[in-house]
C-alpha cells in the first residue's frame, strides 16, 4: 500500500509539473516520462531478479523504498524556471530504480508466502492493496499540494511549491514504507536451485 501511495502521486504531479510549469504539451510530457519507464522495465526484468537471490527480498524492498524516497526528495527540489534535463530526468531515474527494486521483491514475497492454492488470492490482495494505497496517497498528496499553493493555476511559483510539497510528502511515505518493511517483512526461506 505504501509503495503505491508514494509512487502514483509522483507520476501525477510530475506530469503536472512538466505541463503546467515547464510548459510541455501532453505528448512531449508523456515522452519525457519514457526514460523513467524504460529504467523501470530494465530494473524489473533484468536487475531485480538477479539481485533477489544475492541480497534477499527484505533488504531489496526496504532499500528500494529508500531509493524511491531519495528520488522523490530530489524531485521536491524542482524550480519554477527548471528544466527537464536538470530538474526531472536525474531524480526520476533514481525514483524509477527504487520502484523497480521494491516492486518485484514485494510481489514475490507476498505470493510465495501463500500456499500454492492461495496464490491467486494473495495476488489479488496485493493488487488491491496497491490500488487502495495509490488512491489514498494521491488524495493525500493532492491535499498537500493544494494547501501549499498548487490551487493557484496562474502562478508557476505557487504551482511549483505545491508540487514540491507533494513530492516531499510522497518521499515521506516511501521512507515510512521502507521502515515498515525492515521492521515487519518476513520471508519464508526457500532453497535456491541452480539451473
Amino acid at each position: 500500500m505504501l509503495l503505491g501511495a508514494a509512487w502514483v502521486p509522483m507520476w501525477f504531479f510530475l506530469n503536472l509539473y512538466l505541463q503546467q510549469v515547464l510548459g510541455l504539451g501532453s505528448f512531449a510530457s508523456g515522452a519525457a516520462l519514457l526514460p523513467m519507464t524504460a529504467a523501470i522495465m530494465v530494473g524489473m526484468v533484468v536487475v531485480a531478479p538477479r539481485l533477489m537471490p544475492r541480497i534477499g527480498t527484505r533488504p531489496m524492498v526496504a532499500g528500494g523504498l529508500g531509493v524511491l524516497a531519495v528520488g522523490l526528495a530530489l524531485l521536491s527540489l524542482v524550480r519554477p524556471d527548471g528544466s527537464f534535463l536538470v530538474d526531472v530526468l536525474p531524480a526520476s531515474l533514481v525514483a524509477a530504480a527504487g520502484m523497480a527494486l521494491a516492486f518485484i521483491p514485494s510481489l514475490q514475497t507476498a505470493i510465495s508466502s501463500a500456499r500454492p492454492e492461495e496464490g491467486g488470492l494473495a495476488s489479488g490482495i496485493v493488487n488491491t492493496g496497491y490500488q487502495v494505497g495509490s488512491a489514498l496517497g494521491l488524495a493525500a498528496m493532492t491535499a498537500v499540494a493544494a494547501s501549499n499553493g498548487a490551487g493557484d493555476l496562474g502562478d508557476v511559483v505557487a504551482l511549483t511549491d505545491g508540487y514540491s510539497a507533494a513530492f516531499l510528502g510522497a518521499a515521506g511515505i516511501a521512507a515510512a514504507g521502507g521502515l515498515v518493511a525492515l521492521a515487519t517483512l518476513r520471508t519464508r526461506s526457500t532453497a535456491v536451485t541452480g539451473g
